[in-house]
């Protein structure tokens, strides 16, 4: 045998290396000791077999099964809720309810009052109620979960009817059309791109009709020579038709954003009072709770929706119904609803992020402080932007640096503009400052 192969190091030497340990609590010892016995056996095929090259090819090795992991990072991309980084962050308060709940046992299905088995969905139906005005309620895991239930539950081979110009597609491919395929209903398309009239969807009705369906516009906006069928409206018509109204409000708005020095987003509320039968929305987007749709709406409509054998396989945890309680609480007060995530970034003045953003450039020499914009995301209020504050690095080569700070423990997520990385301070925490700084100076920035 070649001396040099019987001198290859024990796995053990490996790790007891503190970069190398660092890594077991992240992906777990086993990985940890694959990625090393991985790098071994490539070592036999090779001549140059000494520890410091291979420490750098398991290290190496490590940081690609780091991120396939989930991870927190930084965003510094000033898009607060970002679809690609999770949305919503979670309360404080939300997180310590699911901690409680899910580290015990509770009466997820449990009527406490008359000792026998109880529904999941009354948990957190009376707080919707109050926060919507709606009589009934319902929680699932997502609002496309929720859409499909709706469909399945009343159009399964009837129509819909819809506006041409709310035939949504959403992120990862998501098409209404083909949602309404796959429930069994059919589409009827009423209206323009651009313009669609009362007359349209009455023209349209048929003892076919199953649901009149308004959806969000998500991710898009039309402006221009447009005309749209108001809720109040559409929900009239319904009523003398006898067909339900069913809205698809998406984005999951509790209260108006204005305040926040954003446009008007229809809230949930607004929708009910006007008297669409089923209004669906989102938890994990301007609601600033857990991914879950929800469905507020008239009493017998959502139970029927009750009983539909489709609801089980749609059905939310006992962490989410126990984090997204919590998150709706927060709604009380205004004083309170400022310790959700969101609606704390929404409300930090931009003299408060310059006075941050000084304490960065005063430690980075390739730092200012420039005025920028920030973003709602996550398919609510397209296009629309808010005033911000950002830490801009001159470098001459952007793409490296913005490399670098992806590869960071947590990693930063940035963006690039106009030649220079920026880092909106809007969506990064004050507590995490230091460690961003830090970050950009071993980058010798």
């Amino acid at each position: 045998m070649n001396q040099a192969l019987r001198g290859l190091p024990a796995v053990h030497r490996f790790l007891g290396e503190p970069a190398i340990a660092a890594f077991e609590p992240l992906v777990g010892r086993e990985c940890v000791k694959r990625a090393i016995a991985a790098e071994l056996d490539r070592a036999r095929l090779r001549t140059t077999l000494g520890f410091a090259a291979l420490r750098a090819a398991v290290l190496k090795r490590l940081e690609v099964e780091l991120a396939a992991t989930l991870l927190g990072v930084i965003n510094a991309t000033g898009i607060l809720l970002h679809t690609n980084l999770g949305r919503a962050p979670l309360a404080g308060e939300a997180l310590e309810e699911a901690m409680r709940i899910g580290t015990g046992y509770s009466n997820l299905e449990y009527d406490l009052a008359g000792g026998g088995r109880g529904s999941r969905y009354d948990r957190v139906s009376g707080v919707l109620r109050e926060l919507t005005g709606a009589q009934a309620a319902l929680v699932v895991n997502n609002c496309a979960a929720a859409v499909l239930l709706i469909l399945d539950t009343f159009a399964r081979g009837r129509e819909v009817i819809v506006s041409r110009n709310q035939l949504i597609e959403i992120g990862g491919g998501f098409r209404l059309p083909d949602v309404l395929r796959r429930s069994g209903a059919s589409l009827v398309e009423v209206g323009a791109t651009n313009k669609v009239y009362l007359a349209d969807f009455e023209a349209a009705l048929s003892p076919r009709t199953a649901l009149l369906l308004r959806t969000h516009p998500s991710n898009f906006s039309i402006e221009g020579f447009t005309h749209d069928v108001p809720g109040a409206q559409l929900s009239e018509l319904g009523k003398r038709a006898g067909v339900p109204v069913v809205e698809d409000l998406g984005s999951g708005a509790l209260v108006d954003l204005r305040p926040y020095g954003l446009p008007h987003e229809r809230i949930v509320a607004e929708a009910v009072a006007e008297g669409v039968g089923l209004v669906a929305f989102s938890g994990d987007k301007l609601l600033g709770g857990p991914q879950a749709g929800i469905i507020v709406g008239s009493q017998p409509l959502v139970a029927r929706l009750k009983s539909n054998p489709l609801l089980r396989a749609l059905r939310v945890d006992k962490l989410t119904l126990a984090a997204l309680a919590a998150t709706l609480r927060l709604y009380a007060t205004p004083e309170s609803l400022r310790r959700i995530p969101f609606y704390a970034m929404a409300s930090l003045s931009c003299e408060e992020l310059r006075l941050r953003g000084a304490r960065y450039a005063a430690r980075l020499p390739a730092a200012s402080v420039v005025d920028c914009a920030a973003y709602v995301g996550g398919g609510s209020l397209a296009q629309a932007s808010f005033p911000s504050v950002a830490v801009a690095l001159a470098t001459g080569q952007p793409d490296a640096l913005d490399v670098a700070l992806r590869a960071g423990h947590p990693p930063i997520v940035a963006r690039i503009e106009h030649g220079r990385v920026l880092l909106d301070l809007r969506t990064v925490a004050e507590c995490d400052d230091e460690h961003v700084i830090g970050a950009l100076v071993a980058a010798s920035v």
